[in-house]
Order: structure tokens, then C-alpha cells, then sequence
């Protein structure tokens, strides 16, 4: 180093001492005053965060035995089911001490037999309580008798920031239990897969296949979300700092629904819309694009009670601000049966407070749902009258008066003409299909050919079909 660039370094080095505060330059007297650790809070956690082992059995035919070709020389019986054990591993975490343990949907889903592994080696068969697709969560118990069990409290995610610490566990890759550390580097990401309510948790703490259904910590050692989601590059599947959770308000609001009736019965606002965008609100005469903007609004729905209106601009539920229809759909879902909302509503530039008491979506009309069978198109398909409910367990964002296919076999007419679940069948041969009875009543007559109407994504298409 030349001596102008000495002088220069040391200036700067003077410079910034003398900038540091006369307390923060006192030498440290001991190890611990230097030492910062994470220790004491995994400690305190990770015992709570557990692995789960799934089997299931899966019976196979070889393709080769499907061709009568073959067939005719090896007979029948080398064409008999094989079976394979197909196993899988994740995470969860116990959430109460009688031996509840969330984790995610997709850990379990389909499994013959599931076991969780404490982080103290103990093993326990676990049974599933319940299930619920639609936010990739799944309730477990194990039956410990009168062992004691660890217990991870449940956080509140909503008082989360962007920038706070988090550690992440679980079994990433199976080699067992890991902790990573990161920061919360975004809230509320919605254009993400994995469930139909989104609204997650962006970190950069470490997140690897095996750590989904494991826990996000908060410092305090609080369950603050449930691992669920990566984005990884290329076809290894591991980590590249951007990591998904599902908040523990979502997983508080499961967890209370399935521990108490069995299953995830959300509320119902009956209302849709389409996130606000900087073309529209100037015109909408909000102060910046933000909110959804209602384009339906079903008869006799809280959102109707609550005199919310075509036009209207939903800004906030209960004081946390929306987006997007996704991040509207979450805070309701986050909401139990029987309460209410707190929406505050742009209308003509002006806000108000509206209050929707929140219900479970209505099963009516009923649903009449039939497997159509017989030679005409829907042959094979599962069909049903449209209803709140329906809409709320197929994941539709609306409700539209008909008839919805709901179910597709594989191998039949109707599966060859691409229908899908969803369809809305709007009309059959020029008449209006108004319900399932009038389906029926079509398809049952013969027909040289016919003529469909079908309604999907919002989008309607016709299609002829020849007998």
C-alpha cells in the first residue's frame, strides 16, 4: 500500500470511530459478549418439529401385458396387478400437547400408513384428523398415551414484517432435523401455486424438499408458518433463497375448523371482483391502484346483507389492506363461521365501513349430482347443480346457475372430448340446460348429432359432436 492510500485509510478509520458512539467502543470483556447465537431459541423449538414417514402401496400392470398380443402367449395371470411401496418424507410440527400435529396436505396425501419421529427419536403411528386440499394443510394425531409431548405455540403472522428473522426446520433431503435462518423478504405473495387460498410468507431461510409441513419461527419461538413451497432452478429441486409459508392465522383458522367438525368449512362473502390496476384507478378515484373491484355480488350473500355493491371497491378487511380477489379470498378464509368483517369500501372516491356477518356458502339448490351414462357426449361425466357450496369445494371464484361437470372417467366420451371439471354446460342442442334433470332429459332422447355449448374460465365455446 502506497503511503497517500495509507494516509487515506487511516483518516477514514479515525473518521468512523469517531462517528460510533462512545458506548459502542467499548472492547468486549468476554466470550458471551461477542457470541451471538440462535441456540437458545432452537432449543426451545425444535423439539416440537417433527418428521413424518409416509408408505403407500401402489399396484401396477406392465403396459407390455395390456396388448392382447402378448396376451395370447403369457395368458392372464402374467398380466396380474404387481405391487410397489411408494414412500415419501416431510415435516410437521405439534401444535398440542394431546398430540396434535399439523402439516402439509401434500406430506400425506394418499398414504396407507404415516409415521412421525420425534426430534428425541420416539416413534409414533399417526392418524389423519382431517385434510383440506384447498390450503395444502392436513391435520395429524398421535396416541402417546401418557408421555409428555413438546409443543411449538402458534404466532401471529399478521404482525409480521418484511426484514424480521425467521428460522426455518425440518428434515430437508431426509437427512434429518436442520435449521436455516433467514428474514421474512415479502409478505402476502398470492401468484404463487401449491393451494387455491393464497397469501404466503417469502423468506430466504433455506427451504428444501423434506422441510414442507416444518415450521417457520419467529425469535420469540413462536410457530409464525408452516413451510410449504420453493422456487427452485433446474432439476435438482433444492434451495435458491426463495421460500414459501403458509401464515399461521391461515393454519390457526384449519386447525380450529377440522380439530371441531371434521373438516374446513369456510365462511362465504358471496361477492367477486378483479384486482384494482393503475389503468383503472384514477377512474375508480382511489388515491393508488390497491383493493378489488366487485363485479358480482350473489343474492341473499353477506356481502349483499352488508350492502356491498357491483362497483364498489373492497380496500381492507379488518384493517389489513387487499390487493387482489386472491388476497380477499384469504382474509376471509382466515375468518371463522358466525363472526364478521370489517370492510372498508371505496364508492365514488368515498370509503365506508361496511360489516358482513360471515356464513357457511348455502348447499342450494340441491345439488342432484349423476353420473351421465348411455352413447352421447357426456358419457362418463359427473355432473351436479351449482350452489355456493359446490363452488366453494371445486375452488370457482363465482357461482353461476346450471349445471357443472364435477367429475371426468378416464377412457370415456366424455373424458375423449376434453371435457373437464368446471365445465358449466350452458346448452345441448340449442335448448338451455337449466339443471341437471334437463341434462338428463336431453341426452336420454337419441340425436344424430349434437351441438354443445360449454362455459369454461369465463369463456364460452360450441362444439359439434356426430352420433
Amino acid at each position: 500500500m502506497t503511503q497517500s492510500r495509507f494516509k487515506t485509510a487511516l483518516a477514514f478509520t479515525l473518521f468512523v470511530i469517531g462517528a460510533v458512539p462512545a458506548f459502542a467502543q467499548t472492547v468486549p470483556q468476554s466470550r458471551e459478549q461477542v457470541q451471538m447465537s440462535f441456540a437458545p431459541v432452537v432449543k426451545q423449538v425444535s423439539p416440537a418439529v417433527v418428521n413424518i414417514y409416509t408408505r403407500k402401496v401402489v399396484r401396477t400392470v406392465s403396459p407390455m401385458f395390456a396388448d392382447p398380443f402378448f396376451r395370447q402367449f403369457f395368458g392372464n395371470q402374467m398380466g396380474l396387478p404387481q405391487e410397489r411401496v411408494q414412500r415419501s418424507l416431510g415435516s410437521g410440527v405439534i401444535v398440542k400437547a394431546d398430540g396434535t400435529v399439523v402439516t402439509n396436505n401434500h406430506v400425506i396425501r394418499d398414504s396407507d400408513e404415516i409415521t412421525v419421529v420425534l426430534a428425541d427419536r420416539r416413534e409414533f403411528e399417526a392418524t389423519v384428523v382431517g385434510a383440506d386440499e384447498r390450503t395444502d394443510l392436513a391435520v395429524l394425531k398421535i396416541n402417546t398415551g401418557d408421555q409428555s409431548l413438546p409443543v411449538l405455540p402458534l404466532g401471529d403472522s399478521d404482525a409480521l414484517e418484511v426484514g424480521d428473522l425467521v428460522l426455518a426446520i425440518g428434515n430437508p433431503f431426509g437427512v434429518g432435523q436442520t435449521v436455516t435462518m433467514g428474514i421474512v423478504s415479502a409478505l402476502a405473495r398470492t401468484a404463487v401455486g401449491g393451494a387455491d387460498y393464497r397469501s404466503f410468507i417469502q423468506t430466504d431461510a433455506a427451504i428444501n424438499p423434506g422441510n414442507s409441513g416444518g415450521a417457520l419461527v419467529d425469535l420469540q419461538g413462536r410457530l409464525i408458518g408452516v413451510n410449504s413451497a420453493i422456487y427452485s432452478s433446474g432439476q435438482g429441486g433444492g434451495s435458491i433463497g426463495i421460500g414459501f409459508a403458509i401464515p399461521s392465522t391461515m393454519v390457526k383458522a384449519v386447525l380450529t375448523n377440522i380439530t371441531s367438525g371434521g373438516k374446513a368449512v369456510r365462511p362465504w362473502l358471496g361477492a367477486t371482483g378483479q384486482a384494482v390496476t393503475s389503468e383503472m384507478f384514477q377512474a375508480l378515484q382511489l388515491n393508488r391502484p390497491i383493493g378489488v373491484l366487485i363485479n358480482g355480488v350473489q343474492a341473499g350473500s353477506p356481502a349483499e346483507q352488508a350492502g356491498i355493491k357491483v362497483g364498489d371497491v373492497v380496500v381492507s378487511v379488518n384493517g389489513h389492506e387487499v390487493d387482489d380477489p386472491e388476497a380477499l379470498r384469504f382474509r376471509i378464509a382466515t375468518l371463522t363461521v358466525g363472526t364478521s368483517a370489517q370492510m372498508t369500501v371505496s364508492r365514488g372516491g368515498q370509503e365506508r365501513t361496511v360489516t358482513a356477518k360471515l356464513q357457511p356458502p348455502p348447499d342450494t339448490p340441491p345439488r342432484d349430482t349423476s353420473e351421465i351414462s348411455g352413447h352421447n357426449p357426456f358419457s362418463g361425466a359427473t355432473v351436479a347443480n351449482m350452489n355456493p357450496a359446490l363452488a366453494e369445494e371445486m375452488g370457482l371464484s363465482g357461482v353461476e346457475p346450471g349445471v357443472t361437470i364435477i367429475q371426468v372417467k378416464r377412457g370415456t366420451i366424455a373424458n375423449h372430448l376434453q371435457f373437464q371439471p368446471g365445465d358449466a354446460v350452458v346448452k345441448l342442442n340449442g335448448r338451455t340446460i337449466g339443471s341437471v334433470a334437463d341434462l338428463k332429459a336431453i341426452v336420454g332422447a337419441s340425436a344424430k348429432s349434437w351441438a354443445i355449448t360449454i362455459r369454461r374460465s369465463g369463456e364460452t365455446f360450441t362444439l359439434t359432436v356426430g352420433n
